[in-house]
């Protein structure tokens, strides 16, 4: 392995959606970072509510921020070009190079017409990380076989074929049906896409690998294509998750000796990553929850970021955890909002431009002096401040939709002071607080502020989430090493092309 030697771009394309392709791909780009290589991760398309701001202030899909942070790179537009946030169960806000361009329906979307000048785009942003990187890590979307959508696919083999890029299938052995789904990928390809799959993967594999030696025999004489490992199923490495299914799993009861923490479960909720800090700090237990009496039960409630606010509003107040959430302020709680939680916990919430959807007026939780007014106007911006007295300085982002001010004769208390004077947020005091800042309970200091009520039941414990991430990514590496054939995948990469 020569880290000079240019490697040809490695796509990593599933069998379906889910099979642990970001995963892998973060793995590859730790890595290849580890060998002396300087990679870089890229995904054509995303489909996520999760999603990061750019050092320049522009809008990717969460999953490359994190492959980016594997590879030790900088996150760029370029790394995702193009990415859709579900807005309902039919539309999506399209995001192109970081700045978004309307909404659309999946029949919009995907219709061939316009689809040539989205190709365009996500090639030429390739071509551009291409020319600063080596290796690229390509990322596919859900399953390589759906060949409906071949014509508009700007993401899976079409664009592996643009990229000159390495194929490996990755299938999950845990949900069943490897066999099937690995050989029906390959063989539903046209002859010139399936000589761009060069590898296959299986990922997930729980028990005795032994086991399956006679299966990756069988994959390969049935696809004439090498398996390049068998990555077993793990539970001891906490890398960000791509989407919100796994949260519904966290909605665990409050637990003794800690600080309980719950987090509100919205129905939109964006950016659930806020809370992966709290998530390990040993302080808190953390829990996921739109159960009333679980509410109930929280020292500290966290209301999200959400992509449909005044949706989830409305949803909040009809299920009744509107009414749960004041009470338990009421009798003492912590009532914290981030993004779209606080404009909910305002006195009301406006979209008189119809930005959302229909409701034009909402009242809010009326726990902070504030009125919200959705606009077409999208802020992102990563952010440098401080917060109330305390003077150690804090990162974060914004990304949102909507202004916030002050009502009647409210006092200015902003929360955070940003690095170029502007003020941030609602400080009413320590029970009850909201911002606009994503990222800010990634900040040990911020998160002592918002525990300090609670400090007489717990030991303090030094918490380095920066490090913690980094331990977690060559953990990763280390694991994914173990169980591929990484010299044939290098091979792979310096072939004849």
């Amino acid at each position: 392995m020569i880290p000079n030697k240019r490697l040809h771009p490695i796509m990593f394309a599933g069998t379906g959606s889910d099979v642990g392709k970001s995963i892998i791909a973060a793995a590859f780009c730790r890595i290849f970072r580890q060998d002396g290589y300087r990679p870089a991760p890229f995904k054509a398309q995303n489909m996520a509510l999760n999603s990061y701001v750019t050092p320049e202030g522009l809008e990717i899909g969460r999953a490359q921020a994190v492959q980016a942070e594997a590879a030790g790179v900088a996150c760029h537009t370029d790394m995702n070009p193009l990415l859709l946030k579900p807005s309902s169960d039919h539309t999506s806000q399209v995001v192109l190079h970081g700045k978004p361009i309307g909404n659309r329906s999946a029949y919009e979307y995907f219709r061939k017409e316009g689809r040539e000048e989205l190709r365009e785009e996500v090639c030429g942003a390739f071509d551009r990380l291409a020319g600063q990187y080596n290796p690229v890590v390509m990322e596919g979307a859900g399953s390589i076989s759906e060949i409906n959508l071949r014509e508009s696919d700007l993401v899976n083999l079409p664009m592996a074929m643009h990229a000159g890029a390495d194929v490996i299938l990755v299938a999950d052995i845990d949900r069943g049906g490897v066999f099937a789904s690995v050989y029906g990928s390959i063989m539903l390809q046209r002859e010139e896409e399936r000589k761009h799959i060069k590898g296959i993967l299986i990922n997930k594999f729980r028990g005795d690998i032994r086991l399956f030696e006679p299966g990756v025999k069988m994959l390969e004489e049935l696809c004439g294509i090498p398996v390049v490992g068998v990555v077993p199923y793990y539970k001891d490495i906490h890398i960000e998750e791509e989407d919100s299914v796994a949260l519904q799993t966290k909605n665990m009861q409050a637990e003794q000796g800690k600080v309980n923490v719950a987090v509100v479960l919205l129905r939109h909720l964006s950016n659930f990553t806020d809370f992966n800090v709290l998530e390990r700090d040993p302080r808190v237990h953390l829990f996921y929850t739109n159960n009333t009496d679980e509410i109930m039960k929280a020292d500290i409630i966290l209301i999200p970021g959400s992509k449909s606010t005044l949706a989830d509003l409305y949803e909040l107040r009809r299920n009744g955890v509107a009414q749960a959430i004041i009470r338990a302020h009421r009798e003492g709680t912590t009532v914290m909002g981030i993004c779209g939680g606080y404009q909910i916990m305002g006195q009301e919430v406006c979209d008189p431009e119809h930005v959302e959807g229909d409701i034009e007026r909402l009242p809010g939780l009326g726990l902070l002096p504030t009125s919200t007014s959705m606009q077409g106007e999208k802020v992102t911006r990563q952010v440098t401040f401080t917060f109330r007295d305390n003077n150690a300085v804090c990162q974060g982002y914004e990304i949102h939709m909507g202004f916030t001010s002050l009502v009647g004769d409210a006092p200015l208390s902003p929360l955070n002071t940003l690095s170029d004077g502007r003020a941030d947020g609602y400080y009413v005091n320590a029970a009850c607080m909201g911002t606009y800042i994503h990222g800010i309970l990634d900040n040990a200091a911020f998160i002592d502020f918002l525990l300090e009520p609670y400090a007489a039941r717990i030991q303090k414990t030094a918490f380095d989430y920066q490090a913690f991430k980094e331990e977690q990514y060559d953990k990763l590496a280390d694991h994914v090493r173990k169980h591929v054939n990484l010299p044939l995948i290098y091979q792979i990469m310096q072939g004849n092309d």
